[in-house]
């Protein structure tokens, strides 16, 4: 039986979960946009976090990298300093994974031993866990892509990895508000939640096609806002819609960009006119969630044109990455704070 007490404890152990998960997306777009995933050619769970400890290992670290494609085309000239350079993001996000791994499975089995979980809880903590490390699968089924001939991973397996970093963050978030913070508020906005599950739909469209983005490095062109150097519609769209039909909208990169720029000003404009409608209804709490939640997608806006206008300095896509999370944690405490009573 839980007490008071050991709740406490565990919304504690899931918001540091959470923010282990942040981190580890943060990383994860660090060491995409150095160019550094693909420096470990190998995937050992337990050897593997180890990293090369003198030289000699180190030499032979970088000849088994340069066995493959992202050495042999396009990175010829790099010194073993260089890719020291590049190895280190990628080991720090996978030991990072590992850590998150122990963070969760440890306290998990502790509590489980404790009796400290009911079987709902016990339950989601276990979703939590394979999702997890499904998590790490993904990671290494992306890597995998980048190893065989093209020198990139395949933007389908990193929206893939992203995605489920972001909804199992957002997981661990609404699980520790449901036991930390329960709410009593009772609904009295007609349709407004099933409004805010429809702007989740936006949300999650938008954070895969802004993972089609990253892989197919479409920030890189078309570095004009509102216009697409000097377009609203880029030609190459119509072309390549008439030769390949809706695929061409996930694969090429100025159909990739066109999506993602508009939709999210689709999100932006759609959060607004939720407040107009539903504003002179919203009380309390969730008048304040709206807020949030309209800060965090405007904010995100302005730091995806801002990346965009800049051709994508590390710094401002982390910081686009960021607010993504920020996006997500806001939309799940709107749809907390409307939550019917227990």
């Amino acid at each position: 039986m839980r007490t008071e007490k050991s709740d406490k404890v565990v919304v504690i152990w899931l918001l540091i979960g959470a923010f282990l998960v942040a981190t580890m997306v943060i990383l994860g777009g660090i060491t995409r946009l150095t160019q550094s995933g693909l420096s470990m050619v190998e995937w050992k769970l337990i050897m593997g976090s180890v990293p090369p400890m003198n030289h000699a290992e180190w030499q032979t670290t970088f000849e088994k990298y340069q066995e493959f494609p992202e050495y042999k085309k396009l990175n010829l000239h790099y010194t073993l300093a260089d890719f020291k350079s590049i190895f280190w993001w990628e080991y720090s996000h996978r030991l990072l994974g590992r850590v998150i791994g122990i963070v969760f499975l440890i306290p998990f089995i502790f509590f489980l031993i404790k009796k400290k979980l009911d079987k709902s809880l016990t339950r989601k903590l276990v979703f939590i866990l394979l999702m997890g490390a499904f998590q790490g699968f993904l990671g290494w089924f992306m890597v995998k892509s980048g190893l065989v001939n093209n020198p990139h991973v395949s933007h389908y397996r990193l929206a893939a990895h992203l995605g489920t970093a972001f909804f199992l963050f957002g997981y661990i978030f609404h699980l520790a508000l449901s036991i930390g913070w329960p709410t009593n508020t009772k609904i009295r906005i007609p349709y407004y939640r099933q409004l805010l599950q429809l702007i989740l739909v936006i949300i999650i469209v938008q954070i895969v096609f802004g993972a089609f983005v990253a892989g197919l490095k479409a920030g890189l062109f078309y570095t004009t806002f509102p216009t697409m150097n000097g377009a609203w519609m880029p030609a190459i769209i119509e072309e390549m819609f008439a030769k390949d039909g809706w695929s061409s909208l996930v694969n090429t990169v100025a159909s990739v960009q066109f999506v993602h720029r508009w939709l999210g000003i689709g999100l932006w404009l759609s959060i607004i006119l939720t407040g107009v409608v539903y504003g002179p209804s919203m009380v309390g709490k969730i008048r304040t969630s709206y807020a949030l939640l309209l800060g965090a997608v405007s904010l995100q806006a302005i730091l995806g044109i801002l990346t965009l206008l800049l051709s994508v300095p590390i710094l401002l896509g982390v910081l686009h990455q960021f607010g993504a999370l920020v996006t997500i944690m806001a939309w799940v405490y709107a749809m907390h704070t409307t939550k019917l009573a227990r």
